[in-house]
């Protein structure tokens, strides 16, 4: 219990010497916006998800073996937009290839640009989430995803993927102590569980009980708040900022 409290207080307050920095914490924001985002996707947008690309092929599975309730077609969208949003993210993986902080910065900005479109899509519609309405939402969304999950698979920093947590519960119990394994950063991959379920909480929650645009909304505050944190402590040029060896 210790190792993992003292690995959790490290990765939400990295000591000076810790060679991703600032990183950790700004990709637990990260991973919680793919909570509030994947919450509004199911539950608004038809049974579809524009961050968890396996559910969503196993929801295209589904619909064409004649499933109810959900759509081929919007899995197809949703994964094109990924796709397309990943390899955007490829290009600014190799633009800011020498500094990390750049990347997260860059990527992250554009992300808050594109939750913008959302919330401006979403108060022209008066929240009503018409067939046209959830298309366009499905696109931005999944590009905006897209874009996260490559950034972060270019920043390499340990169980903090920002979208999946398949491996990262494997982690947890594979490595564990009664599994005879050394439990690296249990902390880590403790928080990052905690991270998604706290943004599908409450995205369910504002979703469920407010209204669908004041999800898209905190989702942009938390991206903006990333790309700017990002921008501000990777100015110093710090060790951090460079790719890992």
């Amino acid at each position: 219990m210790r190792k993992l409290l003292t690995d959790a207080a490290r990765t939400l307050a990295p000591p000076r010497e810790d060679p991703h920095g600032p990183l950790p914490p700004l990709l637990l924001a990260l991973t919680v916006v793919t909570g509030l985002v994947d919450a509004v996707s199911y539950l608004a947008l038809g049974h579809v998800f524009v961050a968890n690309m396996t559910g969503n092929v196993v929801f295209l599975g589904f619909a064409l073996a004649g499933a109810p309730g959900l759509s081929a077609s919007a899995s197809i969208v949703a994964m094109a937009a990924f796709l397309t949003g990943a390899l955007a993210g490829g290009r600014f993986g190799t633009r800011f290839a020498g500094h990390r902080g750049r990347l997260l910065a860059a990527a992250t900005g554009l992300q808050a640009v594109l939750f913008a479109v959302t919330v401006a899509v979403v108060l022209i519609a008066h929240g009503e989430v018409t067939t046209r309405v959830q298309y366009a939402l499905i696109v931005v969304l999944a590009l905006a995803m897209g874009l996260q999950n490559a950034v972060a698979r270019r920043l390499r920093v340990p169980d903090l993927t920002t979208t999946v947590l398949t491996l990262t519960l494997t982690g947890l119990a594979a490595d564990s102590l009664p599994a005879g394994g050394a439990a690296p950063r249990p902390g880590r991959r403790v928080l990052s569980v905690v991270a998604m379920f706290l943004g599908a909480l409450v995205g369910a929650a504002l979703f469920l009980h407010a209204d669908l645009h004041l999800t898209l909304v905190l989702a942009f505050l938390l991206l903006a708040t990333v790309s700017g944190s990002a921008y501000r402590l990777s100015v110093s040029g710090a060790v951090w900022t460079r790719p890992p060896s």
